[in-house]
């Protein structure tokens, strides 16, 4: 998929918060409005973030998604943006007198890439912070991490693979063996600067 414009991502967080407050309030899909571009029915990985607003800061309220493009993108979003609110293990389901209090990201993901390298001890030169997210794997293990994680952390290339391998309940220097997988993607990054509020597209570099 080429790159999105700014009203397709508005469109698309508009929708992950419409999803949600419908839900919360008749504990049903709402039906999309049309979109205004038919690439948005495309295959797509997408992940939705919930942050709740506490003064300048951003506290993370659920975050799930689907790394690979399984759906069309427009249902990927609803469903992720359900599964955020009220599905995430790390957290209680968001209520709806929240709704007021969170503002809703949308990540749309380009396919992982698998990174070859010869010596393990090459990832974090083959990797940039800012441009990419990580996914790790190895036998049943799997973490991700979106791609503006470690800007918003202020981590390096290293932190960022360890980081990566706790995610996925390994331990943090698991990216230095042979038998661990890396992948890489890229996002698109949509988000409301406040609750229910204007639609920008997060920079990353």
């Amino acid at each position: 998929m080429s790159l999105l414009s700014l009203e397709e991502g508005t469109f698309l967080v508009r929708l992950a918060r419409s999803t949600v407050t419908n839900y919360l309030k008749e504990s049903k899909k709402p039906v999309p409005p049309q979109p205004p571009s038919p690439r948005l029915y495309e295959k797509s990985g997408a992940f939705v973030t919930i942050e709740k607003l506490i003064g300048e800061e951003r506290i993370l309220r659920g975050c799930i998604g689907y790394p690979l493009p399984h759906l069309p993108l427009i249902e990927a979003v609803m469903e992720s943006a359900i599964s955020a609110a009220l599905e995430d293990p790390r957290f209680p389901p968001l209520k709806i007198d929240e709704l007021k209090e969170v503002v809703f990201e949308v990540s749309v993901l380009t396919p992982p890439t698998l990174l070859r390298v010869n010596d393990p001890k090459e990832y974090p030169k083959r990797i940039r912070v800012g441009r990419d997210g990580l996914v790790v794997e190895m036998g049943f293990y799997k973490g991700l991490l979106l791609p503006q994680v470690p800007v918003e952390y202020g981590w390096d290339e290293e932190t960022f693979l360890s980081e990566c391998c706790m995610k996925a309940g390994l331990p943090p220097d698991s990216w230095l063996s042979r038998d661990l997988k890396v992948y890489v993607f890229t996002a698109e990054v949509f988000t409301e600067t406040s609750p229910g509020g204007e639609v920008v597209q997060k920079k990353l570099m």
